[in-house]
Order: C-alpha cells, then structure tokens, then sequence
C-alpha cells in the first residue's frame, strides 16, 4: 500500500507544480500549454508505474503517449461537447494506464484483458469521482490567492483510487511490482 499512497502523493506534486506554472506564468489556456503538460504530467505518472515495473523508460514513453492523446482529445472535443469532456477524457487515462500497468509493463504472465479491463474501470470511477470533487480548486480564478496545499491534498485525493486500482494487488496484499 505505500506504493500506491507514494504514487498519489508523487503525482500529486507533479499537478500541484503545474497548477503553480499555469498561475505564475499566467498562461493562457491554449492547446500547445496544454499539450505540452498532459504530456508531462502522464510522462511522471508511467515513469512512476514503470518505475515499479523495473522499465522506467518504457513507462515515460507510454505515459507520454497516453497524456498527449488524452490531451489532444479534449482539445478536438471540448469545442464539440464542452469543458465537460474533460470527465471523459479522465476516465479514458486510466483504462489507458491499467493497459499500460497490467499489460505492457507488467513481466509473464500480464493480467488477463478482463482484469485490465476491471482495473482501468475501477480507476477511472474511482479516480473520477476524485476528479469531480476537486474539480472547484481552479475557481474562482484567483492565483495569487490559491492554497496550494489545497490542491497538493485535492490532487492526492484524485490520484489515490486509481493508483489503488492499478497497483494494489488484493490477492496477496501486495502490490502489482511484487508479482511483476
């Protein structure tokens, strides 16, 4: 289970650091900002499972991948459905992820695709509802007065049940690196 609390307090970091460039750099939200931190940002979270796995590289790689075609769908759908899409770009990053940690990363035998399946959909519930709730930190938009301790724990509070999700091993109490 530290495993998994280190990667939501890691990652959460990471989101609180971009928040933080976002407002101190007063950036406009723009596709190439935008582009450029969900490529980051997943960049960190598959450094992180790869980490786990022992193939940190193959882990960035993907996680970049991920976070740039998370990003690049939001940008081709929020002029289309709105900035509500954003929920559903979320959801689609962790079944994303769950391929990546329990298929990809993972050394014989990988999960079963059901298992995958069932990870990445507990992940994007979990992690959206997480998600959701957070979803105030930004307004009103007032940078210079954000708590950003605030959002540190409102991140780890998305971040957890997904890390719950793909790396928590409920078999054996273990997480996913023990059986990789």
């Amino acid at each position: 289970m530290r495993k998994v609390l280190a990667g939501a307090l890691l990652i959460a970091a990471v989101s609180t650091l971009g928040d933080l460039i976002w407002a101190g750099l007063h950036l406009r939200h723009r596709p190439l900002y935008g582009l450029s931190h969900g490529t980051l940002l997943f960049l960190c979270i598959g450094l992180y499972l790869g980490a786990l796995a022992r193939q940190p590289l193959a882990g960035a790689v993907a996680g970049a991948v991920i976070g740039l075609l998370a990003a690049g769908s939001f940008y081709v759908l929020a002029p289309i459905a709105g900035y509500s899409v954003m929920f559903a770009v979320w959801a689609f990053v962790w079944l994303a992820l769950a391929v990546l940690a329990g298929r990809m990363l993972r050394r014989p035998p990988p999960l079963t695709w059901g298992e995958v399946l069932a990870r990445g959909i507990g992940a994007a519930i979990g992690s959206g509802a997480g998600f959701y709730l957070i979803s105030g930190i930004w307004r009103p938009f007032n940078p210079q007065g954000w708590d950003y301790a605030v959002h540190y724990v409102s991140w780890t509070i998305a971040y957890l049940p997904g890390f719950v999700s793909l790396i928590y091993n409920r078999q054996s109490n273990n997480n996913l690196q023990s059986s990789m």
